[in-house]
Formats: C-alpha cells, sequence, structure tokens
C-alpha cells in the first residue's frame, strides 16, 4: 500500500479516473531500511525473518511443554502436525513419509504465515509475491526429490525415467524426452511460478482496488461526485480481501502436497 501511495502522488486526480504510475515496476519496488556490508535490509527481508520467527513460535508454544490433557495452542499445533504427518505425508509418501514430516510441516507453516501477511493491517504484503522466496522453497524441494531418488535407486533413478520400460519401444525415446524435461527443469519451475503467480495478482488487485477507493474517499472535497467510485472499488477491495484468506491457505497446502508427491516419486518410482 505504501508503495502505491508513492508511486501515485504526482497523479492528477481531478482529472484522471484511474491513477496509475508512469512505470508498473513501481508499484513493486520497497525502499531500502539500512544496508549491512552489500545486503539491502527491506520490508521484504524483515518480513521474511518475522515469518520465520512466528513459525518457530506457533511450534515453540504448541510443544513446548505438552500435556495429557492439551491446552487451546497444544491442541491447534498438535491438529496442524497430525493434518501435515496424516493427511499429506503418509497419505502420499506412505509409511515413509514420517521422516519427512519435519520439512512439509515448516514448509506448509512457513508458506502460510508468508501468505497471510497479505491481509494483516499495515502489511498487506505477502513475501511469496516475490519471485526469490518461493523459487528458494522450490528449489529446496527439487533438490530433496532428486537426493532421494538418486539415494534410493542409483542411476536407475535417471534412466527409468529416460526410458520408461512401460511403454512401446517405438515411443520410449519420446515419453523419456517429455518425462526427463518434466522432471528435472519443468517441476522446479512450475512449483514456484504457481505459488508467486496466485500470491502476486492477488496482492495487486488488493493493493489497487482498497488503494484506489481510499484515494477517491479521501478526495471527496476536490472531485466532488467522483469519490463514488471509491465506495464501489472499496466493496470489490474487501471482497478480494476475503477471497485471499482463502487463496493464502490453499496455495500452502497445494505447495505443500506437490511437494509431496515429487518426493513420492523419488521413494516409489514404479508409481
Amino acid at each position: 500500500m505504501e508503495t502505491l501511495i508513492l508511486a501515485s502522488e504526482s497523479c492528477d486526480i481531478k482529472n484522471e479516473v484511474v491513477c496509475a504510475p508512469a512505470n508498473v515496476l513501481e508499484l513493486f519496488k520497497l525502499p531500502t531500511w539500512f544496508h549491512i556490508g552489500g545486503l539491502e535490509f527491506s520490508r521484504s527481508t524483515f518480513l521474511l525473518f518475522l515469518a520465520s520467527f512466528v513459525v518457530m513460535g506457533i511450534l515453540w508454544a504448541g510443544l513446548r511443554n505438552p500435556k495429557l490433557v492439551p491446552g487451546k495452542m497444544q491442541l491447534i499445533v498438535e491438529d496442524l502436525v497430525g493434518f501435515v504427518r496424516d493427511g499429506i505425508a503418509r497419505d502420499i509418501i506412505g509409511p515413509e513419509g514420517t521422516k519427512y514430516v519435519p520439512y512439509l510441516l515448516s514448509l506448509f507453516l512457513f508458506i502460510l504465515v508468508g501468505n497471510l501477511f497479505e491481509i494483516v493491517p499495515f502489511t498487506l504484503y505477502p513475501i511469496t509475491s516475490r519471485m526469490a522466496i518461493p523459487a528458494l522453497l522450490s528449489l529446496i524441494t527439487y533438490v530433496i526429490f532428486v537426493f532421494v531418488g538418486f539415494k534410493k535407486n542409483g542411476i536407475r533413478y535417471f534412466t527409468d525415467i529416460a526410458w520408461p520400460k512401460s511403454v512401446p519401444v517405438a515411443l520410449r525415446w519420446l515419453v523419456g524426452l517429455i518425462e526427463v524435461v518434466s522432471t528435472f527443469f519443468l517441476r522446479p519451475l512450475t512449483l514456484a511460478v504457481r505459488l508467486f503467480a496466485n500470491l502476486v495478482a492477488g496482492h495487486l488487485m488488493l493493493t489497487l482496488m482498497l488503494g484506489s477507493a481510499a484515494f477517491f474517499l479521501v478526495g471527496v472535497g476536490d472531485i466532488g461526485l467522483k469519490s463514488a467510485l471509491g465506495l464501489g472499488w472499496f466493496g470489490v477491495g474487501v471482497g478480494i480481501y476475503l477471497f485471499e484468506v482463502v487463496v493464502a491457505v490453499l496455495q500452502a497446502y497445494i505447495f505443500t502436497l506437490l511437494s509431496a508427491v515429487y518426493i513420492q516419486t523419488s521413494v516409489h518410482p514404479e508409481h
């Protein structure tokens, strides 16, 4: 929201129905707070660390002193752990999925918290709308499932993908090429882009709707009846706001679920 306001300060709200910056990239430029060596510390960096600490705090608060009769926080955390362990890890990967629960649980909670920053007042900024974050998480998943594939199956992990024996001989080279490209190149890319695209789209729509509504309503003295447009945009913004809650949860679940599916294909390549 802050960047949208800064980008729109030079707009003529009396004559322009839609106030837009000359370069849309201005909407995504965040001011640098300070530097540590060659590293820039911005709001994105702060929220990245905050999301990590929130996840650690949730797990610590719920599991630091487990009781036979759990309290509310312990019950919430145990339900989250059970959901990831039973609903994702074991259901998708199988009995061996238990060893991947810490990673999948951390992944789910981190993405969920990062996504929900989009609807937190005075923040309204999901860290997963910066491509670097989904790309890094996708890369970690990629390294895990490729490492597991070669560790459990050796070179057969690659040869079975490149030369699938269940396919007619005449088509094996084509299907194998498609599978190699899909497994080793497209999976990490699509995993990252799916999360990034959904969050950046919601973030942009929410910022434009609520920000534009605020500009029109505040400028009622200067633009007169045109300010009524702000009420309509505010209503649309509220609808998007509520919808983004669902998107935040759903995208965290989908990213974690697909990570488990990719690991499963390495643990059990015959499936």
